[in-house]
């Protein structure tokens, strides 16, 4: 276990768009977490090897030689399922995405990961704090240097632009039942010394239904280093019209490291999706960005095209394939939860930016998108009613 920052040693967190060297996931078994659909999300399961297998390797955990069996004889006539690495190794649950490993990278391409405190998001569910042990028993397997930040955090609570700027709630960072001991400024310390990062943007809340107090792969994503989907609900009277507003213009007024403004490209929401308990944090930002495809939630919902249609137009080059997720959803998770990227080790890689081939240079003529309907382009110079130059002006 390395005691330094990462940062100090030259590490940092890539963005997820960063080629690969595998997805990590945890096969579902937890009747409490997906009651009666146990069966259902193991499809879903399926269906995201099926769709990553063929371009990266997929390394699953399993609880042991009976399930390691049964998953191989599932998988046995998908394509690439030879890329398929089991591990058996016991989990209590599936979301990987929050206590895993958190993948980084050295100056020269060196595989590193960041072993963070994982309390089940704030302490809720004490039976799955056990999971908190997987990064530290994944070591002898890696065998790569382990940081322990000794904060609590969960992947799906940030995000990287792989530019130097992290995007993260205050909702979910700043609650009193994550690091109650810790200030917003030595919390922001700990993000910049272990990711990488130099600047931090926060947004607010997270979206209704939400057990994970605001996560922001719900809420909004880099997509490139100029780049941010961020969900916007049109309906007024529902519940997470508000919120959305504000992040939206959060994000809006953010810049980067270069002092620019980032283009900004709006996602819908799907309709309410109730479970026995209330609503479900259902959302098209939980997608999964790799090698070659991205992974995107629906819910048989008119919007789920649409969020398709978006996304595809940013990743030309990659295929955009939607997975119904209403059943994974019950577990209050979708695609970006179950998932958890290990970056190409070794491997500098220019910087993506596809959208930007598209676009143009932001940097000249500085667009903010999705403003007059999701998904359309608007450029700083059609902004008649001054909705964006007010936004900013009120940042400054």
């Amino acid at each position: 276990m390395s005691r330094a920052t990462p940062a100090a040693l030259g590490y940092c967190m890539p963005p997820e768009w960063q080629h690969h060297a595998a997805t990590w996931l945890a096969w579902p078994k937890d009747p409490l977490t997906w009651p009666g659909r146990v069966a259902a999300v193991q499809e879903v399961f399926l269906k995201m090897i099926a769709a990553l297998a063929p371009h990266e390797t997929v390394c699953l955990l399993v609880d042991g030689e009976a399930t390691d069996r049964h998953v191989r004889s599932r998988i046995a006539s998908i394509p690439g399922s030879a890329n398929v690495v089991f591990h058996r190794i016991e989990t209590v649950d599936s979301w990987i995405r929050d206590y895993g490993p958190n993948f980084i990278l050295g100056r020269n391409g060196e595989l590193a990961y960041n072993d963070w405190i994982f309390n089940a998001w704030g302490n809720r569910y004490e039976e799955l704090k056990k999971d908190n042990s997987i990064p530290a028993r994944l070591e002898a397997l890696l065998r790569v240097p382990r940081f322990e930040p000794g904060m609590v955090l969960e992947g799906g609570s940030i995000d990287v632009d792989g530019a130097g700027v992290c995007l993260t709630t205050e909702q979910c960072l700043l609650h009193p039942n994550r690091n109650p001991h810790l200030s917003r400024s030595e919390i922001e310390k700990s993000l910049k010394g272990f990711l990488g990062v130099q600047k931090i943007i926060w947004l607010g809340e997270g979206i209704a239904g939400d057990d994970t107090d605001g996560h922001v792969d719900d809420l909004a994503r880099f997509v490139s280093p100029d780049t941010i989907v961020c969900a916007l609900e049109e309906d007024t009277l529902d519940l997470n019209y508000r919120p959305l507003q504000e992040n939206f213009g959060r994000i809006a007024r953010a810049t980067n490291m270069k002092g620019k403004f980032y283009n900004v490209v709006s996602l819908p929401m799907p309709a309410p999706v109730l479970g026995d308990t209330g609503r479900l944090p259902a959302s098209y930002a939980n997608f999964y960005l790799a090698n070659n495809v991205v992974l995107v939630p629906t819910f048989n919902h008119d919007h789920d095209r649409r969020a398709l249609e978006i996304l595809r137009k940013l990743f030309p080059a990659r295929a955009v394939i939607g997975i119904d997720c209403r059943d994974l959803i019950w577990g209050m998770g979708a695609i970006h939860c179950v998932t958890q990227q290990q970056p190409e080790a070794n491997l500098a890689g220019p910087d993506e930016s596809e959208y930007m081939k598209r676009a143009g240079d932001a940097t000249t003529q500085d667009p903010i998108l999705g403003l007059r309907g999701l998904g359309k382009e608007i450029w700083a110079d059609e902004d008649p009613d001054g909705y964006v130059r007010r936004l900013r002006e009120s940042w400054q």
